[in-house]
């Protein structure tokens, strides 16, 4: 009868010899650590880590691993590699007759065996050693790895899968964290450095210093400076990687640990190099500003692919460089008036002609009086649809979002797919002027829509469903690229006006913490968003000066080659010249919905020729609040109405039909004298203090 460990000996060489791959077999099945993804071109944009437990990084062949790396390697592990057919029975004797005396030798292991119990976990080593059925296994196994495979397979398959040290698995793994190069770079105390840590992977430094000393001087090379040479490689950042890394906050999004190790994205890598650039060249000129984050977003407007994703600016300009600010949800601005105004030319409610009222209003809310403002301050009067949009007037967006009621204007912007949290009795009339918080993803894909005609899809995805008719997605998007509607506000020659047609709105946020910049063209939409991670109020930044430079080179460069065309009407318009009267702007063709078209805009008679009578504001009962985080200079209050001496509390403060007031807190009366003396009127108004902010007099927006 067989010995028992004979048997089992022999079981083990048969299940070895059954279970043994191929090498492109073996190939195929290594697992990697750090994954790449891949432009849309195949060109490489940024490696992620998903297993935390070992590092091993993509295969690297056997012509690109350093000849200095492979001398050493043999010369330490298997000096008759290219002799022997997988056992090197020369050094098995070796090896036996030194365990006799006792003899510290090197072990009878050739790389092939050595490769043999990486391939099989039976035959794998355990920390007391490996038995006499192992070892006979082993050498089974490396008899058919040399049958099978050429020496050229064995050597590549036990480099890229030999543990080096701690996580280390693979030389890509060691070369890059160690190293800080490619396999193919290490020169010859690196090569010999790696080949000792193959013997002893967890050995104290000097041991592996010695080891790696032994091998340079077998070639009669100098191992002067390689324990210091050690010491910096093992005082490395694990995990740095090698070249350029252009898109991390894309890369966690769609890179799956149970794809291939390279992964191809819809990215383009010259897009998404020139928007981290330009982005890195914007933030750099507004550091001045206390502008630290930004992030930009570019799609194409059929397929809703992601052409550039800039999720931060990076760790050199900002703290919170981890954080993906493409996804993260902050506060609008005034890029959601172009949502206000389509609804209400859906509804008929309006016209782009159609004239409103850009005046000083007060809403009442449930907290006392809304007060809109405009940006700069001022009122303009009777204004036509497109210029008050084009111009990004606040007063008139919150008239038409009263007209529209908060709750169905909050349902059709989440039906633009920005999914709002609140409800719309939450946001009242502040709805109309970007107070909720939304996302850069989430409003730059609300664009692509306008883009395409007021259908929506998902971001990748071609537009699904309409939630816009498209006669007035139409008309916003002409009014969004008519560089003259916004003259007044921006001026003619600003960095919204581009070569070919271009759809675009910025936004600022209340007390300047977010700037935006969205708009689309032909073929693509993007989105540019900066600000602070912090929520520290930027200075002196609009959306002019902050994010339009960025959305604008962009734009430049996707269609640098060929310019973008206006879109078609589609059926149910026509367009007809207007005329504006009296004084009103200059006449010009516009487009309507085919029977709201008009051939003449004014005001009524009343609106036309009223003259304010008495107090015209504040108006009787109206209550402020101060907010601190808005400059006193920009809290005055404006006392308007007829020509006369005005009288606040008891104190004369000047004459004439309008006058600029710095609030103060508590309960005040206000008079209005005739040229005789007499009360033309008499009203009561209160400011609360700063720390009571149940109603904001006004939010600077554009």
């Amino acid at each position: 009868m067989k010995p028992s460990w004979l048997l089992a000996a022999l079981l083990a060489c048969g299940s070895a010899a059954q279970a043994l791959p191929g090498f492109a077999e073996f190939r195929s099945a290594h697992k990697v650590s750090d994954y790449l993804l891949l432009d849309r071109h195949g060109e490489p944009l940024q490696s992620l880590r998903l297993d935390k437990t070992r590092r091993a990084l993509p295969w690297v062949p056997l012509a690109q691993m350093s000849p200095a790396l492979l001398q050493a390697l043999l010369l330490s592990e298997d000096r008759r590699f290219y002799e022997h057919s997988g056992v090197d029975w020369g050094a098995v004797a070796a090896s036996a007759w030194g365990n006799l005396w006792n003899e510290r030798t090197r072990g009878a292991s050739t790389l092939t065996m050595q490769l043999a119990g990486l391939m099989d976990a039976d035959l794998a080593r355990p920390a007391a050693g490996r038995s006499a059925t192992q070892k006979l296994g082993q050498a089974f196994s490396a008899k058919r790895l040399e049958a099978r495979w050429s020496k050229a397979q064995i050597l590549e398959a036990y480099l890229n899968s030999a543990p080096f040290r701690g996580e280390l698995v693979g030389i890509a793994a060691l070369s890059q964290t160690l190293f800080g190069k490619q396999p193919a770079g290490l020169d010859a105390q690196e090569g010999a450095i790696a080949a000792a840590l193959l013997r002893a992977p967890n050995a104290k430094p000097a041991a592996v210093a010695q080891r790696a000393c032994a091998v340079l001087k077998e070639q009669g090379l100098s191992c002067a400076g390689v324990e210091g040479q050690l010491t910096a490689a093992l005082q490395r950042r694990a995990g740095m990687p090698l070249g350029e890394q252009l898109a991390p906050h894309y890369a966690r999004q769609v890179l799956r640990a149970d794809g291939p190790a390279a992964q191809r994205s819809s990215l383009d890598g010259r897009l998404q190099r020139l928007a981290v650039a330009t982005l890195k060249r914007q933030l750099a000129e507004l550091g001045g500003r206390n502008v630290e984050d930004g992030a930009v977003l570019v799609l194409d407007n059929a397929s809703g692919a992601v052409l550039a994703w800039v999720g931060s600016s990076g760790g050199s300009l900002s703290a919170a460089h981890e954080l993906d600010f493409v996804l993260a949800r902050r506060q609008p601005g005034s890029t959601l008036k172009p949502f206000v105004y389509q609804l209400a030319l859906e509804k008929r409610l309006i016209t782009a002609a159609s004239l409103l009222d850009d005046s000083p209003a007060q809403l009442s809310t449930g907290h006392g009086l809304y007060l809109p403002q405009n940006y700069d301050r001022s009122f303009r009067g009777w204004v036509s649809a497109r210029a008050a949009l084009g111009n990004s007037l606040n007063v008139p967006a919150v008239r038409l979002g009263a007209m529209l009621g908060a709750d169905a204007l909050f349902e059709r912007l989440n039906s633009w797919g920005l999914a709002l949290p609140e409800s719309g009795g939450y946001y009242g009339d502040s709805l109309a002027l970007g107070s909720p918080d939304v996302s850069l993803l989430a409003l730059s894909n609300a664009y692509r829509a306008l883009a395409n005609g007021g259908r929506w899809g998902p971001v990748p995805g071609r537009p699904q469903r309409r939630v816009a008719d498209a006669a007035s997605a139409f008309i916003v998007a002409d009014m969004l690229a008519d560089n003259s509607a916004r003259a007044l506000s921006f001026g003619l020659d600003s960095e919204l006006a581009t070569r070919g047609f271009a759809a675009v709105k910025t936004g600022t946020s209340k007390d300047l913490r977010d700037n935006w910049c969205v708009g689309f063209s032909e073929r693509y939409t993007v989105g540019v968003w900066v600000g602070n991670a912090g929520g520290e109020p930027m200075h002196g930044v609009s959306g002019i000066s902050g994010a339009a430079p960025v959305w604008q080179a962009l734009m430049a460069y996707l269609h640098r080659d060929q310019l973008s065309k206006p879109p078609a009407a589609p059926p149910g318009l026509l367009r007809q010249t207007v005329a504006f009267e009296p004084g009103g702007e200059p006449a010009r063709p516009e487009w309507f919905v085919r029977g709201t078209e008009q051939a003449r805009m004014r005001a009524s008679a009343q609106q036309a020729t009223q003259q304010m009578a008495g107090i015209a504001n504040p108006r009787d009962g109206a209550i402020y609040a101060l907010d601190p985080d808005i400059p006193p200079a920009a809290q005055k209050i404006r006392f308007e109405g007829e020509s006369g001496v005005w009288v606040l509390d008891g104190k004369r403060l000047g004459r004439g039909a309008r006058l600029a007031w710095a609030p103060w807190p508590g309960r005040h009366e206000l008079k209005l004298l005739g040229s005789r003396g007499q009360v033309l009127q008499e009203i009561k108004f209160e400011v609360r203090g700063a720390t009571l902010k149940t109603a904001s007099a006004a939010t600077a927006q554009r």
